[in-house]
């Protein structure tokens, strides 16, 4: 079957986005849309206070649909998936517009997505997220990200799960996150499999571990039920006057991205027996940011959680 080929600063492409209450959140005009709230959580696994962004499907809290329970997303970044007011850019992904078209014309299951904050923009959000070292990262971190599947397992979900109506299962549970955060929706599918069985994987930045997530998802027992890999062929061109002063080709390295996302997708395609669903989408010219992120999610949303039918294989 054939594949699908369906910030403007360096730091922008491993970390987005503001400190959710900052001075420019408040003199901006929301452009949030649907029933969207804000919890609070103090983490143990991944210490720090947690602002955790709990969009609400439609007619979530109608009487006739107080025994409904719904699917549940998980990504990273939350403050740049919904409005443009706390994100970096002054962009977002629009996933609360989205969804709520698409679940309303009966396109995709309804669902509850719970988006996670950064603590910043730079070293601390990528101390969160990786686990494994990235040369190329602008700024020295100390990578701690292997906590952090733990901390969305243990932490996020059972207090989600306490406070909103969340169907158990790994069938009914996903992860995501574009740059960094796809990083760590993948490590948490691979190292937290019974938990996590839907990913949601936007421009993996593999120069983590210098492809060491390419090797991870390869050969693995319990593969994912279904995950969407969306990638642009490039991802590196905002970057390329920096990673030239580092002695890197950013031509190369877009090349290397793309590549890498396709055998991600592969592998888990291969790990799952033919029994996972994933899909591929690399677009010419999508580059690492919100504008490409926000074009691909309908096809992948309604990929991962379709009204009706089961999702259909788009990796050979």
């Amino acid at each position: 079957m054939p594949i699908k080929f369906p910030l403007q600063a360096w730091a922008l492409a491993l970390g987005t986005g503001l400190i959710a209450g900052s001075s420019l959140a408040a003199e901006c005009p929301s452009t949030a849309s649907g029933d969207l709230r804000i919890e609070h959580l103090t983490g143990q696994k991944a210490p720090g206070d947690h602002v955790l962004r709990v969009w609400l499907p439609p007619g979530y809290d109608d009487p006739k649909r107080r025994r409904a329970n719904y699917p549940v997303l998980i990504m990273m970044d939350g403050q740049n998936l919904f409005d443009v007011c706390p994100s970096m850019n002054h962009d977002e992904w629009q996933v609360d517009e989205t969804l709520g078209r698409l679940i309303n014309d009966g396109r995709v299951e309804p669902l509850i997505v719970v988006g996670i904050d950064a603590p910043d923009d730079g070293p601390l959000r990528a101390s969160e997220l990786v686990p494994l070292p990235d040369w190329t990262s602008p700024f020295p971190f100390e990578a701690h990200g292997q906590n952090w599947p733990a901390f969305l397992a243990e932490e996020v979900l059972p207090k989600i799960a306490r406070e909103y109506r969340v169907r158990p299962g790994r069938t009914s549970t996903a992860v995501g996150g574009a740059s960094y955060g796809a990083i760590a929706a993948l490590y948490a599918l691979v190292t937290k499999p019974h938990v996590f069985g839907l990913g949601l994987i936007e421009s993996p930045w593999t120069t983590v571990g210098n492809g060491e997530f390419v090797r991870m998802t390869r050969d693995l027992t319990i593969a994912p039920v279904r995950v969407d890999v969306g990638v642009g062929d490039q991802e590196a061109a905002l970057y390329a006057d920096r990673m030239r002063r580092r002695g890197l080709d950013p031509d190369a390295i877009s090349r290397n991205l793309a590549r890498d996302a396709h055998t991600i997708a592969q592998n888990l395609q291969t790990s799952g027996g033919g029994f996972s669903s994933v899909r591929f989408d690399e677009t010419p010219e999508g580059r690492h940011n919100e504008a490409s992120w926000r074009a691909r999610f309908p096809s992948a949303i309604e990929f991962l959680f379709p009204e009706q039918g089961s999702a259909k294989k788009s990796v050979p």
